[in-house]
């Protein structure tokens, strides 16, 4: 989508804010991913409270965006700004192989290893309790491969994964979408998924903290939603779908992927489930009362001993594209 011009104010707005090496520096960073101000820190040397100084200029000036995250404050290069086309057109006249560029660089990635060897501890802690749970469902590839399937035609520019943990679904969607959000409470979920999404090179990806039942984005924001493996997790989650539903363009898609019904009751306590799985029908009223038109529901078999069927339910937006009484495929039989 081509940029919207700037009046004269804003651009020249714009240029004095970038016009000075350590905010040129900054750009550079932050054109690279999310980073904290003590991290900016770390790589420029500089003191804190001047980097702060000079990244409240680069945020006045629409260059950059912040947010804060339980404790501490990100920032990344603006994407939603009037001025987000300024940042792009500055860091693509901006040669890599500038002898301070390079060592800003350098520093980026040590602090970038550092992130993620954090990460990978905290993953290491909690490894065992995932794989017990994956062996009572289908295997992650079959689960993926049912997902990317449900969206398969479907243009997608942006994308949110409420609820995005390790970042996975980011991960699999990044490579044909232009932006992915993803939102998680937990810090130290999101410092996992950073690390998992700096891995592959999903610059397009960002996640955030953020409460799902009272998302901090615009209306009509996103081609698609997904909701992975989390309503079992909450207390209303009708009222999570609605906020969901909120968030979609006009004939934007809703996806969730949960448990059928069981009776594993050991997974209250163990993983701290609230809900013991959902029934299509359950899952498709919600939809239907978040303003949705539920399309189809795919269950997907456990493996041989396991004991959990994962669901997917697609719905879509009725304020464009198909006809508001679609009628829902009732595909209820079990993908072996």
């Amino acid at each position: 989508m081509p940029a919207s011009p700037l009046s004269f104010a804003s651009l020249l707005d714009g240029l004095k804010a970038a016009g000075e090496d350590t905010r040129l520096r900054l750009l550079a960073l932050l054109g690279e991913g999310e980073l904290t101000v003590s991290e900016l820190t770390e790589i420029l040397g500089q003191s804190q409270p001047r980097i702060s100084r000079h990244l409240k200029l680069l945020a006045e000036a629409g260059l950059v965006e912040r947010f804060r995250e339980a404790s501490w404050v990100f920032y990344r290069r603006a994407t939603d700004t009037p001025a987000a086309a300024l940042t792009d057109a500055l860091l693509a006249l901006m040669t890599p192989d500038d002898d301070i560029l390079l060592r800003d660089h350098e520093r980026l990635e040590a602090v970038r290893a550092a992130r993620a060897a954090h990460a990978q501890a905290y993953f290491r802690a909690h490894a065992h309790e995932w794989d017990a749970l994956r062996r009572l469902h289908a295997p992650d590839e079959q689960v993926e491969d049912a997902i990317l399937d449900a969206l398969q035609g479907i243009e997608i520019s942006s994308l949110l994964d409420l609820g995005t943990g390790t970042g996975r679904i980011l991960e699999l969607f990044a490579p044909r979408i232009e932006r992915g959000v993803g939102i998680d409470l937990s810090a130290d979920m999101l410092t996992v998924a950073r690390a998992n999404l700096e891995r592959v090179g999903a610059r397009n990806c960002t996640v955030r903290q953020g409460d799902i039942y009272s998302l901090a984005l615009p209306r009509d924001a996103f081609d698609v939603v997904v909701v992975h493996q989390v309503l079992h997790f909450l207390e209303d989650a009708p009222r999570a779908l609605k906020e969901a539903a909120r968030v979609l363009k006009p004939g934007g898609r809703l996806l969730v992927v949960d448990f059928a019904p069981h009776d594993l009751e050991f997974l209250r306590e163990a993983h701290a489930h609230r809900r013991l799985g959902f029934a299509p029908e359950v899952v498709e009223h919600w939809l239907a009362g978040a303003g949705l038109v539920p399309l189809s529901h795919r269950p997907l078999a456990p493996q041989a001993d396991g004991k959990l069927t994962v669901s997917l339910w697609l719905a879509r937006d009725p304020r464009a594209g198909q006809p508001v009484g679609e009628p829902v495929e009732k595909s209820h039989k079990e993908v072996a």
